[in-house]
């Protein structure tokens, strides 16, 4: 049994899985340079973290910043889920839209600027049921 949280799924937050369906028919919309095609992105993303793109890019980097932000997509994957975030599609690969909500969540989640979504504790029932799922494991795996 793993003592970590269950991991957020950007592609779950308002407005993300239209946006990555969309971005399979255009896959412009994942370079930076087309923001200014797609406002729908800045849209997304300003309702999910209170900051666009291209506001996040004009945030000066405070001291220490590691620049993760600037790391391909499949570099970021476990560095978010370190820090709670799943960005990957149903087949385990990166987002095609994470290059443009990469930095905004880099800040977000490090408290720099913007704001990460509201997400409720677990019901009672969830977590009820998370125990007996892993007390189930236990025992079979203990024969």
């Amino acid at each position: 049994m793993t003592d970590r949280p269950r991991l957020r799924r950007l592609i779950d937050l308002p407005g993300v899985d239209d946006l990555e369906r969309q971005a399979v028919m255009t896959p412009r919309m994942a370079e930076p340079d087309a923001r200014a095609d797609f406002p729908e992105i800045a849209e997304v993303a300003r309702a999910n973290f209170g900051l666009t793109p291209d506001e996040a890019d004009a945030v000066d980097d405070p001291p220490g910043w590691d620049h993760i932000d600037a790391k391909a997509p499949a570099q970021q994957i476990f560095p978010f889920e370190d820090a709670g975030w799943d960005v990957t599609d149903a087949k385990r690969r990166p987002l095609r839209l994470l290059p443009q909500f990469s930095r905004v969540m880099w800040l977000a989640i490090r408290g720099v600027a913007g704001e990460l979504p509201f997400q409720a504790d677990p019901s009672p029932d969830e977590a009820a049921a998370g125990l007996a799922q892993a007390a189930k494991a236990f025992l079979r795996n203990k024969r």
